[in-house]
């Protein structure tokens, strides 16, 4: 189970990796990648990558499956939440920031495929 777990873990940190490229390529400047919010067990959650492009500020969650389907199914409604709070976290941290527009993004990352970016795939609503 343990190689298991470490091999998802290196699929999850080379897609990340291509979403970068493929958010740079387009114009995006990367803040930050793996974002821890809050201490351990806090329930602030982690930001895969944050980047921002003109007046947007995108808080970005990448999913790696073997299909686009699953890979769009993946990000769970608590995930969400917790983004958005740690979002929230960063944004009160950085008031450099504070003029910008908070996004919430995804990128699908699915093998021998350019990743998928989809914008605004949630809002926070809270």
């Amino acid at each position: 189970m343990k190689a298991e777990r470490q091999r998802a873990w290196r699929r999850g940190r080379m897609a990340e990796r291509l979403a970068i490229l493929a958010l740079s390529v387009t114009g995006y400047r990367i803040l930050a990648r793996n974002l821890k919010s809050g201490p351990l067990n806090s329930g602030l959650g982690e930001i895969d990558i944050v980047a921002s492009r003109g007046r947007t500020i995108a808080f970005i969650e990448v999913k790696t499956r073997a299909d686009w389907g699953s890979a769009a199914e993946a990000i769970l409604a608590s995930q969400r939440q917790r983004i958005a709070r740690a979002a929230s976290a960063f944004l009160a941290a950085r008031p450099q920031h504070a003029d910008r527009q908070p996004r919430f993004d995804v990128m699908l990352v699915i093998p021998w495929r350019w990743p998928r970016h989809i914008t605004s795939a949630w809002r926070n609503d809270s």
